[in-house]
């Protein structure tokens, strides 16, 4: 019994393994606008290896973004960043909408 409490403790604590493309693709927001965003806009490169975006729900990759906070998050998606163009391709998201596709990629909701 101890034995299996201890497997089980051990499992809860082990960090979330890395989806692969092709669990990423098949993700998408439950709010249907947001998800007509994500699909013409952020979809694009986060759902693809090897562009350099973290894929959508990898919390493992999300990790080390997430820890810079909301707003460096936020800045880097409406300036660009890196190979990320400016706004990711949105032109008629606004900001409420970028911070709730972005808790959505880094499987914060």
């Amino acid at each position: 019994m101890l034995a299996a409490a201890a497997m089980c403790l051990a499992a809860c604590n082990k960090a979330p393994e890395p989806l692969t493309p092709e669990q990423s693709a098949a993700l998408a927001p439950a709010d249907a606008r947001l998800a007509g965003l994500y699909e013409t806009s952020c979809k694009t490169c986060h759902t693809v290896a090897g562009t350099g975006a973290p894929l959508a729900g990898d919390r493992t990759a999300w990790a080390p973004r997430v820890k810079q906070g909301p707003a460096v998050l936020l800045e880097h998606t409406v300036q660009g960043y890196r190979a990320m163009p400016a706004g990711g391709q949105c032109s008629g998201c606004t900001a409420a909408d970028y911070e709730a596709m972005i808790g959505f990629m880094s499987g914060g909701r």
